[in-house]
C-alpha cells in the first residue's frame, strides 16, 4: 500500500500545488500560539513560591492551580478540533486567542487561589483551541506533503522554543515583577495574532458538516478527564482505589463514545481514519514518544536541582539543550524526509534515541552533569523525526475536512503518552528510591525525619538541613537512591525506545519519502 500525495483542489489529478510567501508568513502567524501554549506551561512554576506566598492557597488548592490548566486542554482537545472543522479552523483559533488573553490577564491579577483556578481553567479551555487549529491549518495551507513536512517541522519546533524562552524569561520577570507578570507575557502576542490572523490565515471548514453531537462532546470531556486525573494521582501518591477508579470509569465512558460515535451520521471522531495503518501507526508512535521522554524528564529537572545543587533557574539554563536539540532535529527531519522514507528515517533516530537513555542510565550521583546534558541532546535529537513525521503523517492521511479532527486526537494521544510517562515511568522511579531507603535508615535520626526522607529526595534535602551532623550521610545516601531510580527509568526509555524503532519498520515502511 501506498500513500500518495494529495491531489490539488482546484485541478484535480494534477499535482498539489506550491505554497507561496502568503503561506510561509502565515506559519511564522501560527508559530505564535505555539510558542505560547509552551511558554505556559513552563513558567508558572517558577512562580508557585510567590504566589503561594501572596494568595496563601491550601494545599490542595495549590494543587488545582498547578494542574487545572493541562486537565482542561487535555479534555477538551478533540472537542475543539472537531468544533473547529465545523465554524471554521481561524474562527475558533482567534476565539481561543481572545479568550486566552483575557484570562490571561484576569489571572495575573487574581486577588484569590479560587479566582486564580477559575482563570487557569479559562486558559485551559482557550488552549485547547491552539493546538489543533494551528495543526489542521497546515493541513490546508501547504498542500505539498514536502513543504508539509517542513512546516510541521516549524511547528514542532515552536514548542520547543517556548520551552527554550519561557523559564529564563519568567525568572527575569519575577526578579524585577510580582508573580502575575509571567501571565501577561501572553497578551501582545495574543494580540498580534489577532491582528495579523484574519489577514494571512485562510479559512476552511467542512462545509457539508452538521451541528456537532453536544453527547459526544461531553464523553470524550469526561473519558480524558478521567483518565488524565487517575494517572495524575497514581504519580503523586502511587497506586490506590481511588486513582483506579477514575481511570476505570474514563475507560468506561470512552467506550461509551466509541458505541455512539458508530451509531451517528456525522460522529465527532470518524472512527474510519483508524483503519488508515498510516494514522494508527503514527498516532500510537507519537503517544510512545511523548511517554518516553517525559518520565525520565522529571527526574532530570529535579536531579539538576537536588542532586547537583543547581538553582531553578541554573536548572532551567542547563534544561535549554534538550529543547535546543528537539527545534534542530525538527527542522532537520523534514530536509532527510525527501530521501529517506518515515519508516527508516524514524527507526534510525529511535535508536539514536536508545543510545541517548542508555547514556543518561550512566549518570553517576553528583558529577553528571556533562553527562544529563549530552545525553538529552542525543534522544532529542533522535526523538524529533518521531515527532515531525508522525504529525505529518496523521494530518496528510486524513481528509482534508476532517483534519482539525485528527490534529485533536494526535493532541490528546500526546496529552496521554505524557500522562502515562510520568505516572508509570514515574512510579517506577519513586518505588526503586523508596526502596532503597528503605534499607538505608542511619541511627539518631527521628522517626518523622526518616519517613520524610523515605519519601521524597525533596524530603530529605529538607531534613538534611536541620539534621547538620547526620545530614550529609542521609543526603549522600538519597541521593544514591533518587540516581538510581532516574537510572532505571531512562533504561526503560531506552527499550520503549527499541520496541517503538520495530513499530515504525514494521507499520510504516509503505509510506514513500516526503517529497
Amino acid at each position: 500500500m501506498t500513500v500518495s500525495a494529495p491531489e490539488s483542489p482546484v485541478n484535480p489529478g494534477l499535482p498539489p500545488s506550491k505554497a507561496g510567501r502568503r503561506e510561509w508568513i502565515g506559519l511564522a502567524v501560527l508559530a505564535l500560539p505555539c510558542v505560547l501554549y509552551a511558554m505556559d506551561l513552563t513558567v508558572l512554576d517558577l512562580a508557585v513560591p510567590a504566589l503561594s506566598a501572596d494568595l496563601k492557597p491550601s494545599s490542595t488548592q495549590l494543587l488545582w492551580i498547578v494542574d487545572i490548566y493541562g486537565f482542561f486542554v487535555a479534555g477538551s482537545l478533540i472537542t475543539m478540533g472537531t468544533l473547529g472543522d465545523r465554524i471554521g479552523r481561524r474562527r475558533l483559533l482567534l476565539i481561543g486567542a481572545a479568550a486566552f488573553g483575557v484570562a490571561s490577564a484576569l489571572a495575573a491579577f487574581s486577588t484569590s487561589a479560587a479566582m486564580l483556578i477559575a482563570t487557569r481553567a479559562v486558559l485551559g479551555l482557550a488552549g485547547a483551541t491552539l493546538a489543533p487549529s494551528t495543526l489542521s491549518l497546515l493541513r490546508n495551507m501547504f498542500l505539498d506533503a514536502g513543504q508539509r513536512a517542513v512546516a510541521v517541522g516549524v511547528w514542532i519546533s515552536s514548542y520547543s522554543a517556548g520551552a527554550v524562552i519561557g523559564p529564563p524569561l519568567g525568572g527575569l520577570l519575577l526578579q524585577h515583577f510580582w508573580w502575575g507578570s509571567v501571565f501577561l507575557i501572553s497578551i501582545p502576542m495574543m494580540a498580534l495574532l489577532l491582528i495579523l490572523g484574519p489577514v494571512l490565515l485562510p479559512e476552511f471548514r467542512d462545509p457539508e458538516a452538521r451541528r456537532p453531537d453536544p453527547w459526544s462532546a461531553v464523553l470524550s470531556v469526561a473519558a480524558v478527564l478521567g483518565v488524565i486525573y487517575g494517572l495524575k494521582q497514581i504519580e503523586a501518591h502511587g497506586m490506590d482505589w481511588l486513582p483506579a477508579a477514575s481511570v476505570g470509569a474514563g475507560l468506561a465512558v470512552g467506550a461509551l463514545f466509541v458505541r455512539r460515535q458508530q451509531t451517528l451520521s456525522d460522529p465527532l471522531i470518524d472512527l474510519r481514519l483508524f483503519r488508515t495503518r498510516a494514522f494508527s501507526a503514527s498516532l500510537a508512535l507519537y503517544m510512545l514518544a511523548t511517554f518516553a521522554v517525559f518520565g525520565p524528564y522529571i527526574f532530570i529537572a529535579q536531579y539538576l536541582q537536588l542532586v547537583l545543587g543547581l538553582s531553578p533557574l541554573g536548572a532551567g539554563l542547563w534544561s535549554m539543550p534538550l529543547a535546543c536539540g528537539f527545534v534542530a532535529g525538527s527542522m532537520l527531519s523534514p530536509i532527510l524526509a525527501r530521501r529517506v522514507r518515515p519508516a527508516f528515517l524514524m527507526c534510525g533516530g529511535l535508536v539514536i534515541a536508545a543510545a541517548g537513555f542508555v547514556l543518561l542510565a550512566r549518570v553517576d550521583g553528583a558529577s553528571g552533569l556533562a553527562m544529563v546534558v549530552a545525553s538529552t541532546v542525543i534522544f532529542s535529537l533522535g526523538l524529533s523525526p518521531v515527532f515531525t513525521l508522525a504529525n505529518d503523517l496523521i494530518i496528510g492521511t486524513a481528509p482534508p475536512e476532517r483534519a482539525g479532527a485528527a490534529s485533536g486526537i494526535s493532541e490528546t494521544c500526546s496529552e496521554f503518552g505524557g500522562a502515562l510517562g510520568i505516572a508509570i515511568l514515574g512510579s517506577i522511579g519513586t518505588a526503586i528510591y523508596r526502596r532503597a531507603m528503605a534499607g538505608s535508615v542511619i541511627d539518631g535520626i527521628p522517626r518523622e525525619a526518616a519517613a520524610a526522607a523515605q519519601d521524597t529526595l525533596g524530603g530529605a534535602v529538607a531534613v538534611a538541613r536541620e539534621l547538620p551532623g547526620l545530614g550529609a550521610a542521609l543526603l549522600e545516601t538519597a541521593r544514591k537512591a533518587f540516581t538510581h531510580g532516574l537510572q532505571i527509568t531512562a533504561l526503560t526509555s531506552a527499550l520503549v525506545a527499541i520496541a517503538m524503532a520495530i513499530v515504525a519498520m514494521v507499520s510504516l515502511r509503505h509510506v514513500p519519502e516526503r517529497r
